[in-house]
């Protein structure tokens, strides 16, 4: 954080030239991937410090990142914004190419359960983190079965399938193909040996364009 510093007019205006360039966010000022998953949750990609202010002032109280980032411009700008405008931060960090780990898949349970809403969930492009993410709360949540509630991983939220980001896709797949025909619920499925994040994820296989897209050509977080 000590090559973002916000305190003086300089600082700021540093962190703001790495956010706008860096971190694509003049890609975001206009267009925010914005979707409400149910009455009290959105989901978006990250967001500008004006759009939080939006935001609040539309009555969100939680923002959850889900990048990680802690060392970025992004992150500097966003904990700043919600400390300014009296928004909760929860930093949830979840991987866009990885079978998340039984820790994180029961980690997501817990935070729908505890954080307050209405809540604003981001990741950087609002497709695929915050799509899987999406998909946990619809189940966890709102009680919808993972065959219904995986329309959160869509191509309308700019999420590919096609790609590495598959991945995601395929670990709620491997449920519907092994665990639901043994009667498992997602949790007991989860819970048990057959989930292997490590093997799901060697099983995968991406397609090579998908893959092209999300890699070289729109470079996906």
């Amino acid at each position: 954080m000590a090559d973002f510093d916000l305190k003086t007019r300089l600082g700021r205006f540093r962190t703001y030239l790495h956010y706008l360039w860096n971190d694509h966010a003049y890609l975001r000022v206009g267009f925010q991937n914005a979707h409400w998953v149910s009455p009290e949750l959105v989901r978006t990609n990250q967001p500008w410090p004006f759009q939080l202010k939006w935001w609040r002032d539309r009555g969100i109280k939680t923002i959850i990142n889900l990048r990680g980032g802690f060392d970025g411009s992004f992150y500097a700008l966003e904990k700043d914004a919600c400390e300014r405008l009296g928004l909760k931060m929860v930093d949830f960090v979840v991987t866009s190419r990885e079978v998340p780990s039984r820790v994180r898949v029961m980690g997501a349970k817990e935070l729908f359960e505890t954080i307050e809403y209405p809540a604003l969930m981001h990741c950087k492009s609002g497709a695929d983190r915050a799509g899987i993410m999406s998909v946990l709360y619809a189940h966890f949540r709102l009680g919808l079965p993972i065959r219904e509630a995986m329309k959160e991983l869509s191509l309308r939220y700019l999420h590919m399938s096609a790609g590495k980001t598959g991945v995601l896709d395929y670990t709620f797949e491997r449920y519907l193909a092994e665990g639901e025909p043994k009667g498992l619920s997602f949790t007991q499925w989860v819970e048990s040996p057959a989930y292997d994040p490590d093997a799901i994820k060697a099983d995968f296989r991406a397609q090579w364009l998908g893959t092209l897209l999300t890699e070289k050509l729109l470079r996906r977080e």
